[in-house]
Parts: C-alpha cells; sequence; structure tokens
C-alpha cells in the first residue's frame, strides 16, 4: 500500500515539474493578428527557433483585397498563391480570401516547420525581462524564456511602460523622396490612406536602447510588417549577437530573399526576372519611382535621363563624379552605362562587355536586343548597375544617408 502511494505520489511530482517547466525559445512572439503571423513565420524561417503565444485559436488576420492582391508579396503571396492552387485557379487574378481557409492552410504550414511552435488559446499573467531577454508567466504554471521578443498585441496587458507608451506611435510611413529615410524601408505596400505608396522603418521596429526587443502596432496589422519584424529578431540569436544595433543590409537581403517586397512599386510584381534588381536599386534612389495617385510606378521601359541618376551616383561613389564631368548626354546608353560601372566599379571593359553580351538573355532574361549606341531602360539599367556596382553593398545610416 505504502509503495503505491509512493509511486502515485512520484508520479504526481513529475506532471507538476513537467506543467510549470520553463521553456526555451529563441524568439518569443506575442500576438493574434497578421503582424504576430508574418513575424513568427520569418523568424522561424531565418532559422531561428521561435514561439508564437496566441490567447485565441485562430489568427484575426487583414487579408488583402482587390488591388492589394496585384501587390502581395512574401508570405501574404504564398498565401494567395497556395489558395489558387487549392481551387484550381492557374492565373495570378483575384480570389475571395476567409478567415477559415487561410487559418486552415497556416496550422498545416506550422506543423511542416520545425522552428515554429504555436500554442493557441494560451493566457498569460506577466510579461518580464530576464537578463538579456525576456520571461513570459502562462497562466497554466508555465512560463517562456525567450532570447528576442516580437510583441505584436495590444498594450492593456503590459507591465513593460516604455513600450505601452509606444503602441500609439504610427509606424507606416508614405514614401517620401525628400526624406532619405525610405532606404531603411523592410516592408512595403500597406494600403492606408487610399495610397499602396507606403513602408516602414527597420528603426521604427525598435526601440532604442532595447536590443532584445521588437515592436509592432497592433492598430496597422499587416503580414508583411510581421515578416519585418520577425527577421529583425531573428538576426541577433543567429547569429549569436549579444546586444548592439541590427545589421539593416543583412536584414534587407534576408527579407529580399524571402520575396518581400521593400520599396512599394507597383508595376514590378515579385514574378518579373528583374524584380530583385529593381527592389535593391530602388532602396538606393538611383532610380527613383513615378509618385501618382497615391501609388508609385518604376516604369520599367522608359529611358533614362543622365540627370536624374547623376546626384545619386555621385553620392555613393567619389569615381562617379570624375566621370559624370566628363559625360554630357541627356540620355545613357547601354555603352554608356558600361562604361560608367567599369570606370567607377574598376572592371575590365573588354570582359564585362563579353559578360553582359552573354548574360542578356540568359541570365538577365532581357527580351531587348543588346546594342552598346541604344538608350538604356530603366529596367536594363537597374540590372547592369546592380550587377556590377551593387550599390546595396554600400552601408548607410539610420537617418539614410551614406556612411563615408
Amino acid at each position: 500500500m505504502k509503495k503505491g502511494l509512493l509511486v502515485i505520489f512520484a508520479i504526481i511530482l513529475g506532471y507538476v515539474a513537467g506543467y510549470s517547466q520553463t521553456l526555451k525559445t529563441g524568439v518569443l512572439v506575442i500576438g493574434n493578428g497578421s503582424n504576430a503571423l508574418g513575424a513568427g513565420f520569418q523568424s522561424a524561417n531565418s532559422g531561428v527557433k521561435t514561439t508564437l503565444i496566441m490567447e485565441t485559436e485562430d489568427f484575426d488576420l487583414r487579408l488583402p483585397e482587390g488591388k492589394q492582391q496585384r501587390m502581395a508579396s512574401g508570405l501574404e503571396l504564398r498565401i494567395l498563391n497556395r489558395i489558387r492552387v487549392n481551387r484550381g485557379i492557374k492565373d495570378s487574378s483575384n480570389v475571395e480570401l476567409d478567415q477559415k481557409s487561410v487559418n486552415a492552410l497556416i496550422k498545416v504550414w506550422a506543423d511542416s516547420n520545425k522552428n515554429l511552435t504555436i500554442i493557441r488559446k494560451s493566457v498569460w499573467s506577466k510579461l518580464k525581462r530576464s537578463g538579456r531577454g525576456w520571461t513570459l508567466q502562462l497562466n497554466n504554471g508555465q512560463s517562456l524564456k525567450a532570447e528576442m521578443l516580437v510583441y505584436a498585441a495590444a498594450p492593456e496587458k503590459l507591465n513593460e511602460p516604455l513600450l505601452s507608451n509606444k503602441m500609439e506611435v504610427t509606424q507606416w510611413k508614405t514614401l517620401d523622396y525628400n526624406n532619405l529615410i525610405y532606404r531603411t524601408s523592410v516592408a512595403s505596400s500597406l494600403g492606408m490612406n487610399q495610397s499602396s505608396a507606403n513602408f516602414i522603418s527597420l528603426y521604427d521596429l525598435l526601440i532604442p536602447a532595447e536590443s532584445s526587443l521588437v515592436w509592432l502596432n497592433p492598430k496597422q496589422e499587416s503580414i508583411a510588417a510581421g515578416q519585418a519584424a520577425g527577421a529583425t529578431a531573428a538576426y541577433p540569436v543567429f547569429f549569436k549577437l549579444k546586444g548592439g544595433s541590427p545589421n539593416l543590409k543583412v536584414i534587407q537581403g534576408e527579407l529580399i530573399n524571402h520575396r518581400l517586397s521593400v520599396m512599394p512599386f507597383n508595376d514590378i510584381m515579385v514574378t518579373d526576372s528583374s524584380w530583385k534588381a529593381v527592389q535593391f536599386i530602388g532602396l538606393s534612389g538611383f532610380l527613383k519611382g513615378r509618385l501618382s495617385k497615391g501609388e508609385l510606378s518604376f516604369d520599367p521601359e522608359q529611358k533614362v535621363s543622365t540627370s536624374e541618376i547623376k546626384a545619386p551616383i555621385k553620392e555613393f561613389y567619389y569615381k562617379a563624379q570624375i566621370w559624370f564631368d566628363d559625360y554630357t548626354a541627356p540620355e545613357m546608353t547601354i555603352g554608356a552605362t558600361l562604361d560608367l560601372v567599369c570606370k567607377v566599379g574598376n572592371k575590365a571593359p573588354v570582359t564585362t562587355l563579353a559578360e553582359v553580351k552573354k548574360r542578356w538573355k540568359t541570365q538577365y532574361r532581357l527580351n531587348t536586343e543588346f546594342d552598346s549606341e541604344r538608350s538604356i531602360s530603366r529596367r536594363e539599367f537597374a540590372i547592369l548597375l546592380q550587377e556590377y556596382l551593387n550599390p546595396f553593398n554600400v552601408n548607410i545610416d539610420p537617418t539614410g544617408r551614406v556612411i563615408r
């Protein structure tokens, strides 16, 4: 009898110990909306163990409608494409989305993602700092300890005043080329104020002196913003960094590699072979988009004028100043562009010319004919500048200015 009681007592103790254990994760995401969804999946996709805490069973999502579907990228585009496949839609036409079908898809994806754990219908009571990271106390007795926190929920339960005060700040901005902060964009195209020419800066996801915290305004729900926050939170965990500012270029590059648009061009879709080059060049401002009726157009087939590229390229490269002093033609030709990249980037002219001719239709997938005397299009210019000068590698400060 005594032996049986001891066994039962041991089982109960083991159960209680397991029930009140502290679970560890790299990134902790708190929230039920599109911000939390994007953050959780992107952090996991960036190679970091991620736990997403939801107080509900399903996500309450802001889903793209109408022309916003045309500009979808990243995880949002993956959701749209999977729904199209499930419904037998073979093109990119608009689809009606509903919370039920999207949540069903998300559950399947989450179950197959080894880095992502979603704890649903979980109520928590206290969030506090713990060393360099954070600890979340759940009402079931368990606690979660994380290196990085993405807070994407409403502020009512917060016991951290500095975060509570931030929740009323508008994170998304309308693009204005007079303000170089657009160069720090990590997500784009949220529809607001009848405009899609909007972006969110990396530095608006951060709070000064809080290196282990990324926050998202729950009044501006967006899967794209969530992805940006997820990549930002994953960065120090993946690289095993202790404090310090996140690397803007690494995070932008990670997001673009995951097919997320960081510049809100409405006429260069993710499926376009030049999309990646246009995104990188768009961040530099070498080729600025045309703002009209709340939309930003890249105008890929328009010719490149010398005047529009002169100032931004000289800002990035000292050697370009001498080149532009000698070049006086009003438009850039293909030959002039190759001469520019060779002289500024220390490339061999003969070798570069041969490479470009070879890659023109194969690697660059251009449907135009190569002619060095012809005026160059914005699409062609973006591809060549990104390939041979790569302005994305030039560092900028948090205001968007080039760091010399």
